[in-house]
């Protein structure tokens, strides 16, 4: 699995640690990445194609330390906010992915609701997972759950009661949910 920060922060982002840690002793190869804008210290996120190259990168720098016999298809992407953002954009754009993790997801910009960050969702036909709060200021649960209609995959959705945008000391609830949720696409 690769793990993408939103753009505040950096790869230790703690809900993605968190999340490494817990795949990583269940045996999964998990990445966690920077974009380019932070490796060089700047605080400003880099235009949208910049950001998907840099998944593109990191994606085939994780199935190349996965080792032989891992092929594109079996990576899940995903990440909090920007990150998960940009993985879904680069598997819209043809990544080869076997599904998404979208953390928090930024549907639009807070208080701008006409602003929908969409376009790209009708070319996603991979299972999509959502965890978002019910407080989030980017995503009602109303408007999250209309929009993801537009995905052409499976879409499972994980309210977490009162959280915002920043989950803040919810880290353990955002790894029960992915856990749980790649134990079902497991057996699927």
């Amino acid at each position: 699995m690769l793990l993408a920060p939103g753009a505040g922060a950096d790869r230790d982002q703690p809900s993605l640690v968190a999340l490494d840690q817990a795949l990583s002793a269940r045996g999964h190869v998990v990445g966690r990445m920077d974009f380019p804008y932070r490796k060089a210290g700047r605080r400003a996120p880099d235009r949208a194609p910049v950001l998907i190259e840099a998944v593109r990168d990191e994606a085939a720098a994780l199935l190349e330390r996965a080792g032989r016999g891992t092929k594109p298809g079996d990576l899940i992407l995903g990440g909090r906010s920007m990150g998960g953002r940009m993985c879904s954009m680069a598997v819209a754009e043809g990544l080869a992915a076997r599904a998404l993790v979208l953390i928090s997801y930024p549907l639009h910009p807070p208080g701008r609701p006409e602003r929908l960050r969409t376009e790209h969702f009708g070319a996603i036909g991979v299972p999509c997972l959502f965890v978002s709060g019910t407080r989030d200021a980017f995503a009602t649960p109303d408007e999250l759950t209309e929009a993801a209609a537009l995905l052409a995959g499976d879409v499972t959705h994980v309210w977490l009661d009162g959280g915002d945008h920043g989950l803040r000391r919810r880290d353990q609830q955002v790894v029960e949910a992915v856990l749980g949720w790649l134990d079902r696409l497991d057996h699927e």
